[in-house]
């Protein structure tokens, strides 16, 4: 980023002339400190569900994820990878089509996690498929909500 110049007239006190003050700033600190305004650390998702107990269940014995927190009984986190998901106790507001995604997991060996969902008798609500931009497949947890699983 170039120099900006600014040029200001002012009248001396002192001397009661004119003169002309010449300040160059340099503003590639300035601005990189106004453009970061803030930083996101992590981001977690929520998701609504009709039994909190019955969907923790779910999310650490069928997809491993491990309870970090429980608030009350409505409010749960769980933690994967460094990934966190919410569950809160509610309904979903929306009415969802197979193709209506709640979260996409970006994942290596995707036929090898494919297989073992379908051992742990997870619902698969699209199969394995070739896409043009990977294999995916999806699943359901109990309360309908759909999880993608992409080969990253």
């Amino acid at each position: 980023m170039a120099p900006v110049v600014l040029v200001c007239d002012r009248t001396s006190d002192l001397a009661c002339d004119n003169y002309t003050m010449i300040l160059t700033l340099d503003l590639t600190f300035v601005t990189s400190k106004i453009m970061k305004t803030f930083t996101i650390q992590t981001m977690s998702p929520q998701l609504p569900v009709a039994d909190l107990d019955r969907a923790i269940r779910f999310y650490t014995e069928k997809l491993d994820f491990k309870l970090d927190f429980r608030y009350e009984d409505f409010y749960a986190g769980i933690v994967k990878d460094g990934c966190s998901v919410h569950l809160k106790l509610g309904e979903s507001l929306q009415e969802k089509t197979t193709e209506d995604l709640d979260l996409v997991f970006s994942v290596n060996d995707v036929e090898r996690i494919y297989g073992l969902l379908i051992d742990r008798a997870v619902d698969i609500c699209q199969p394995l498929r070739d896409m043009p931009y990977g294999k995916e497949f999806y699943v359901a947890d109990p309360d309908g909500n759909k999880l993608a699983f992409l080969n990253s």
